[in-house]
């Protein structure tokens, strides 16, 4: 019973910690959200394979510091703030994310991760993970070690907030500008790796949390406010960019020759066409 009141208080003052960050209202509520606590599997035990392989990782994390280049990218990954996130998203997104040339984009991408920070509110005070920097009584890679360090150490370490919101946003620009969306993905990826490298968090955290953001997209698809404005964000992509985006893939029986190749989007292929194709009404890739 104990425990069950002390994580129902560490989660409201946890939440309206979260809410008071901003005045954005979320698409979804918690209420309307899924349970990552029923979703997902508990973190690993401190004995067993899985906490092995998350010490391992810790290991290769700590040697990925000794790449300046990528300890900077950790180091710059690590700073809790949407202007920071979205920066680092600009080139493989194609465009410059801002809330005076993009304001569409932007409401959607801060609406959206508002709504799903939510989500890791309540397993954060469930589980009460220790940080592996804290288990190994060492610091972290960050521009502001020894304050975050004390930010961090009061909050679990399951899921990890920062890749909740990394491989959202990775997904929520790559609806709107699909053509991209290998280099997002590798991003996001790489995102969350960050918080691996600057010790902040498991393997286990970051894996897990993928899932629970790709989780949260989709609750954020039930939304009908937010398809609107993924369409606006969409729209505005279009506008700025000239990008057309792929909208159909018209099938080969709409004319006469089946055996005819497309283009994904409908036009004929010739024998130097790249990509992927439409054949019968198929997709293959050349």
């Amino acid at each position: 019973m104990k425990r069950i009141l002390s994580f129902a208080i560490l989660a409201i003052v946890a939440l309206a910690y979260v809410n008071a960050q901003t005045s954005v209202q979320p698409y979804l509520t918690t209420k309307q959200l899924p349970n990552l606590i029923k979703c997902l599997p508990a973190p690993p035990d401190t004995i067993g394979e899985h906490f092995a392989h998350d010490i391992m990782r810790y290991f290769w994390g700590k040697q990925q510091r000794l790449d300046p280049d990528r300890a900077a990218i950790a180091r710059r990954d690590a700073v809790w703030s949407y202007e920071a996130l979205f920066a680092e998203f600009n080139v493989p997104f194609g465009l410059t994310i801002s809330k005076t040339e993009t304001p569409e984009i932007w409401k959607l991408l801060e609406t959206s991760l508002v709504t799903t920070d939510q989500m890791r509110v309540e397993p954060k005070a469930f589980y009460k993970r220790m940080r592996p920097y804290v288990r190994f009584h060492e610091h972290i890679l960050t521009y502001d070690a020894e304050e975050d360090e004390v930010e961090l150490g009061r909050e679990g370490s399951y899921p990890s907030g920062h890749t909740m919101r990394g491989w959202t946003t990775a997904l929520l620009l790559a609806e709107i500008n699909p053509a991209a969306a290998d280099t997002l993905y590798a991003r996001g990826w790489m995102y969350g790796e960050s918080r691996v490298i600057v010790g902040a968090h498991w393997q286990s955290d970051i894996d897990n949390t993928r899932v629970a953001a790709s989780i949260g997209f989709s609750a954020l698809h039930t939304s009908a406010e937010f398809r609107e404005q993924m369409a606006k964000a969409q729209a505005e992509f279009a506008e700025k960019t000239g990008y057309t985006g792929i909208n159909e893939v018209k099938p080969a029986e709409r004319v006469n020759n089946n055996n005819l190749t497309y283009t994904i989007n409908g036009t004929l292929a010739t024998k130097d066409s790249q990509g992927v194709l439409i054949r019968n009404g198929k997709k293959f890739i050349k």
